[in-house]
């Protein structure tokens, strides 16, 4: 089922499966979220949870026991009850059943909540622990934007302007699209810039850490714009399908990072995963501003 919420400024519409944002408009119909095509990436803004990207063998192990799981855990082919809906706001969430202990062994209570401020759509990730032991995962967002945003531009006029000016670091990827060590020093155009074009992605997603905490898609040929805020997370990756010309691109926040290359994680070892002791709740709030 698809969901609406609106203010004065903005209509959203959100799916309950995977409670994946549908739509983002302006008042004058202008649709500034990717709408979804197969022939590049068939998705529109997936939620990421409970692990980000790929496990190696699409397997992990904790306490002994191996488990598998697909890429970007499960929520994103979940649905999700619609716990709370307001006009310009809605709540969703999920429990674990029986599908999900195969792949993740902790009970859990997920939710996300959209709500439109004037010109901003605020999301916020809500994970509580009911079990006895700590719980381990990855949570995040990976939301396409139409480029160009208007009919008369091209992809190349675009630009991704982050705050501030110091280089962030590129998280070094494998061929095959795990952690291979190799990070290094990523250099921003004009000191806090990347120009889009569409060979940027050849290599699969450029992924940044050490970076500024908030990003805005942008041409100086138009006022329309899109910013991306996300305060409370460690990662930031830029990706459109590699080897096409794909006219959108995703802005995708991450608490953490996928396997390394050839190592079959432990869940309770692998770096920078969420902690999340027993009775315990995490919340994680970031936002998407139309201009």
């Amino acid at each position: 089922m698809i969901y609406t919420i609106e203010n004065e400024k903005l209509k959203a519409q959100i799916s309950d499966r995977g409670a994946e944002l549908w739509s983002i408009q302006t008042k004058d119909g202008t649709e500034y979220l990717w709408q979804g095509d197969k022939r590049y990436w068939g998705d529109r803004a997936l939620n990421l949870f409970p692990y980000i990207a790929r496990l190696t063998q699409r397997k992990y192990t904790l306490n002994g026991q191996t488990y598998e799981m697909t890429i970007h855990g499960f929520v994103n082919y979940s649905v999700l009850e619609a716990e709370e809906v307001q006009t310009d706001r809605i709540v969703f969430k999920l429990t674990q059943s029986e599908e999900t202990k195969k792949m993740y062994p902790f009970d859990f209570v997920y939710r996300v909540t959209y709500a439109l401020e004037q010109d901003r759509l605020q999301v916020k990730f809500f994970v509580e622990n009911p079990n006895s032991r700590t719980m381990y995962f990855g949570i995040g967002g990976h939301p396409g934007f139409n480029v160009p945003l208007e009919k008369d531009l091209r992809f190349e006029d675009y630009y991704l302007q982050f705050d501030g000016s110091e280089n962030p670091v590129r998280v070094g990827f494998s061929p095959t699209c795990f952690l291979n060590g190799d990070d290094r020093e990523y250099s921003l155009s004009e000191g806090n810039s990347i120009r889009l074009s569409h060979d940027l992605f050849d290599a699969d997603a450029i992924v940044l850490t050490k970076m500024a905490k908030a990003v805005t898609l942008k041409s100086d040929k138009s006022e329309r714009a899109v910013r991306v805020e996300y305060p409370q997370m460690d990662y930031v990756g830029f990706w459109h399908m590699p080897h096409t010309d794909a006219p959108y691109i995703c802005i995708e926040p991450w608490s953490s990072l996928p396997s390394r290359q050839d190592v079959v994680e432990d869940l309770a070892v692998q770096p920078g995963l969420i902690h999340l002791e027993a009775g315990q709740t995490y919340e994680n709030n970031w936002s998407i501003q139309i201009f």
